[in-house]
């Protein structure tokens, strides 16, 4: 294993002992479930929208180690930032764990999320560190269309 790999591995396991931005947001707080039923992950995402930027977000969490960093890694990542700023980080996001080969110029930019990019070496493992991702789009969408967000399923 490499000194890169040994470092991403601390970085998601240090995620996954010491969640970030655990716990809930009481109402008017938008919640937003999503699911992996084949794998087990659940979670909440609780945020709270303001002036066009993510005021607060907490997230619960239960499953899988990855699924479980991806949430905290994702919260951290997007704690504050303006909405348009978020889209951008899901998209750059995306994008690294989808691409087949190589890692896109744009992972720089994801800071300690790009740690996440190894789990591309097990596919089945993606869906569980794309469940919080996919679970906030969701919660994005209901936002911009004043709507109830739908619970998310991988499946």
């Amino acid at each position: 294993m490499s000194v890169a790999d040994n470092l991403y591995r601390e970085i998601i396991l240090d995620h996954y002992r010491n969640p970030r931005y655990k716990g809930e947001l009481p109402p008017p707080a938008m919640k937003v479930e999503g699911a992996n039923p084949l794998c087990g992950d659940e979670l909440a995402i609780y945020l709270e929208i303001k002036e066009n930027r993510l005021a607060d977000l907490r997230i619960q969490t239960r499953g899988c180690s990855i699924s479980c960093a991806s949430a905290s890694m994702m919260a951290e990542a997007i704690q504050g930032k303006e909405l348009s700023e978020i889209d951008k980080i899901i998209e750059q996001f995306k994008e690294m764990m989808l691409q087949e080969n190589g890692t896109p110029e744009s992972a720089e930019e994801l800071g300690d999320l790009e740690a996440l990019q190894g789990v591309k070496k097990y596919p089945v493992r993606i869906k569980c560190a794309l469940l919080p991702w996919n679970t906030l789009i969701e919660a994005l969408k209901a936002v911009r269309n004043k709507k109830p967000a739908e619970k998310v399923v991988m499946e």
